[in-house]
């Protein structure tokens, strides 16, 4: 009852913005925009309402609890807190679809600054916004903020079947923001090339521009996607040295049957100075997803990830294996997610708590709570 009475004062507030929609809407069933009637707002009424809006919404809410024995976070985005209650993200977009289409995604909470950027001030709120513009069938242009084609995981705890990410996403790009042309060349291959800002920025601040690109091929089974972005990631302003990226991804996915879902994840990048020499990291990761029902699933994640030149793990010789399991429990829009995961390191590399100390292993058992709409 308390969703559709928040669903109906939700509609309100969109009718009220727009008008033209609201007289349309309220026309054809009054009550359900209205306080005049006593009834409580049906799904089917609502659902109605919904038709008539110009655009689709959709979004999410999510929290968690980590719990470590040994008081360390995990070294990866979004569960950097332990041993207490933790708010995510709380999410609304606003999409349409079309020749010509836009979205506007809006995000709030760590969760949201942590992937959004410039925390304090009212960008952190932007996740993404941009506009769409397809000329013909098989090719559309994308103009403004939106989520990298780099990597398996995504920002969006709800498209994750494990609640904590990988080092491989935690330490690849967020977001672009540019212009990209995706290009459909047949019924299963595509490709996309774009021009983009600074990586994880919302305004150009390094001279130049990063280039990204994909190659994709894609069947009701099997998706397969090669990634790449580059560009300069640091200016050697006065007497100083240029810093080049290079980042080259392989992502894939396949269901073998109803029930279970596999998915790989290969990533490499250099850092290239203009001077000097240069150093690289590189990972792998691999998925696989067991639906035991339709409101039960398992979900394991094995990564490795290579950081033989300390330039994420700041330890020489670094390497890291993580293992994660975790559970999806969906009561309808709910997903309770309990999730146990263990990171070991090559050498002791971990913060231990308080006091300085080292550790090379970081076990930490998640509950996190996620609602979509």
């Amino acid at each position: 009852m308390k969703v559709l009475q928040l669903s109906g004062l939700l509609l309100a507030l969109l009718c009220l913005c727009q008008p033209a929609i609201a007289q349309d809407a309220m026309s054809t069933d009054e009550s359900v925009l209205t306080n005049d009637s006593a009834e409580t707002p049906t799904a089917e009424k609502v659902e109605e309402v919904e038709s008539k809006l110009p655009f689709d919404i959709s979004g999410f809410v999510d929290l968690y609890y980590a719990y470590s024995a040994t008081d360390n976070p995990l070294p990866t985005s979004f569960t950097e807190a332990v041993n207490s209650f933790n708010l995510g993200m709380a999410n609304v977009k606003i999409s349409k679809e079309g020749t010509v289409g836009f979205v506007a995604d809006i995000a709030v909470g760590p969760r949201a600054e942590t992937a959004n950027g410039f925390s304090g001030t009212t960008l952190s709120a932007i996740k993404q916004l941009y506009v769409t513009y397809t000329p013909v069938e098989w090719l559309t242009f994308t103009l403004g903020n939106y989520g990298t084609h780099v990597g398996y995981e995504l920002i969006d705890s709800p498209d994750n079947l494990n609640y904590s990410t990988s080092y491989l996403f935690s330490n690849g790009p967020f977001y672009h923001t540019g212009v990209k042309a995706d290009i459909a060349l047949s019924e299963r291959f595509g490709m996309m090339v774009g021009l983009f800002d600074d990586t994880d920025n919302k305004f150009d601040i390094v001279p130049g521009k990063h280039i990204g690109g994909q190659l994709s091929y894609a069947n009701g089974t099997t998706g397969l996607y090669l990634n790449y972005i580059g560009g300069r990631d640091e200016s050697g302003e006065e007497g100083g040295v240029d810093i080049f990226g290079h980042q080259v991804d392989l992502t894939a996915s396949f269901q073998a049957n109803a029930q279970l879902g596999l998915g790989l994840n290969v990533s490499h990048k250099s850092i290239v100075p203009d001077e000097g020499d240069a150093t690289s990291w590189y990972g792998a990761a691999v998925y696989a997803n067991y639906a035991f029902s339709e409101s039960f699933l398992l979900a394991t994640r094995a990564e490795y990830l290579d950081d033989a030149d300390a330039v994420l793990l700041g330890a020489q010789e670094g390497s890291v294996f993580s293992f994660t399991l975790s559970g999806n429990y969906k009561q309808g829009p709910l997903t309770f997610i309990p999730e146990f995961r263990l990171d070991t390191a090559s050498d002791e590399i971990f913060p231990d708590g308080d006091d300085g100390k080292l550790t090379k292993q970081i076990p930490v058992f998640i509950v996190a709570a996620v609602y979509a709409f």
